[in-house]
């Protein structure tokens, strides 16, 4: 494992500036590594670990950075809920399967609303909130920033990294589908958005719709 002050560098350079939620997420990440026995996350270890992130913040790219994980590789996991938690899965320590789908040991981290508090204490006369927990988070030990519970992580092999599956093509939009996520409906294989149109996190403009925006875009 690199060294904190190392691996926060390599956070800040990837995340684009230092903060507080950086320090939190490279200490977070190099406990939960810590805990499992994983030495070199991106090395020897590169395939040991998936990682279930629960929050869209800083910390998440120093989590990526510690561990190696990349959503590229299918080997982070995104839970919006909204927490300043992440749930280390060790892919070498099985538990009982839940029928077809593995089970894992893993470890749950989550940062205490306390440590904001025992920043305050620590360093009362700095008014920036940011610097203030930037220089707690350093210092205060483990205990004082994160709660631990070892919890059990079914993942479907589908879901795995390195999954390969076959290639389908949705019948009405055209688009190439990966990962076993088409569904059938009325006889035919369709995508999530042409399956779902109303859940789709998108909605295709009309030609007047577009000719507005443009248009006010342009004003």
């Amino acid at each position: 494992m690199q060294s904190f002050d190392a691996l926060l560098r390599e956070a800040e350079v990837a995340h684009g500036h230092l903060c507080a939620g950086q320090i939190l997420g490279v200490r977070m990440a190099m406990l939960g590594c810590e805990r499992l026995g994983v030495d070199d996350p991106k090395g020897v270890d590169r395939k040991r670990l998936v990682t279930y992130i629960e929050i869209d913040r800083c910390a998440t790219d120093a989590i990526a950075v510690v561990t190696g994980c990349r959503l590229g590789k299918r080997a982070i996991k995104f839970r919006d809920w909204g927490k300043m938690a992440a749930t280390f899965v060790d892919l070498t320590s099985p538990l009982a399967p839940q029928g077809d789908t593995p089970v894992y040991k893993a470890l749950r981290i989550a940062a205490l609303e306390s440590s904001k508090q025992r920043a305050r204490d620590l360093y009362p006369h700095i008014e920036n909130k940011n610097q203030q927990q930037m220089l707690a988070y350093r210092e205060l030990p483990n205990a004082d920033l994160f709660s631990e519970e070892w919890v059990a992580v079914p993942i479907h092999p589908r879901e795995m990294p390195g999954y390969k599956s076959a290639r389908i093509t949705c019948a009405q939009c055209g688009e190439g589908i990966n990962y076993d996520r088409e569904t059938l409906r009325d006889g035919k294989t369709l995508c999530h958005g042409c399956a779902f149109p109303e859940a789709r996190y998108y909605q295709p403009l009309s030609p007047d719709e577009l000719a507005a925006a443009n248009s006010k875009a342009g004003a």
